[in-house]
């Protein structure tokens, strides 16, 4: 079973989860510009976002996923990351998806 990372700062916090992922899960559509992505990962805020993931999984699975979590007390760097885009999202994992086969 994958283990994802949970971050925290002061002020908030984000589950990483690769983006491919939320296609997978039929989630990617619902996702909102509160969570950030940087390259192949979307950094899913805690409040709804990662709520969602969370519930999407254990209805595949039929576990909880397993994380870890890391703290810090400075301002985490993924808030200048760049806000999730639906349709950006969308294409980067069908493409990503295409490449596998």
């Amino acid at each position: 079973m994958k283990t994802y990372k949970f971050y925290a700062d002061p002020g908030h916090g984000w589950m990483a989860v690769k983006t491919v992922e939320l296609l997978e899960l039929a989630i990617i559509t619902q996702i909102s510009s509160y969570s950030y992505t940087r390259g192949a990962t979307t950094y899913l805020e805690e409040d709804c976002d990662a709520a969602l993931f969370f519930n999407a999984y254990r209805d595949k699975y039929g576990v909880d996923p397993k994380y870890t979590y890391e703290h810090t007390d400075n301002r985490s760097p993924i808030r200048s990351y760049d806000r999730y885009n639906t349709n950006k999202a969308v294409d980067y994992a069908l493409h990503k998806l295409g490449e596998k086969k």
